[in-house]
């Protein structure tokens, strides 16, 4: 039994820490998206591009096309911690239906017990 509550309790740090993961992901998405959207306004021909602690000066085109991917990168990893997070959630909901499974036979052993 206790070694069913340690897998339920992994399980549940694992969700945790997945969700935490996407939420920054998401995050990261939301930036890129604006990102893409100022690039796309701005008529300017050569942008500024953020490259450690300095800035410089990069054709548009480059740039909105880097942003792009690293957007397409960052969804896709999403898509696998959202594959991670319903694998978790999935054995949580079996260890779920076992132990109520159990609980319902215990409670038949101990009510034929009675009788």
């Amino acid at each position: 039994m206790s070694n069913e509550k340690n897998m339920v309790n992994t399980y549940k740090q694992q969700l945790m820490f997945v969700s935490q993961q996407k939420q920054q992901l998401q995050f990261q998405i939301n930036i890129l998206d604006s990102s893409i959207k100022e690039l796309e306004k701005t008529s300017e021909k050569r942008v500024f591009k953020g490259v450690g602690n300095i800035f410089i000066m990069t054709d548009k085109t480059d740039v909105l096309k880097q942003t792009k991917d690293s957007k397409e990168t960052v969804e896709l990893k999403l898509k696998n911690l959202e594959k991670q997070e319903s694998e978790i959630i999935k054995k949580l909901n079996e260890f779920s239906k076992e132990n109520s499974s159990k609980k319902q036979e215990g409670n038949k052993e101990n009510v034929e017990g009675v009788a």
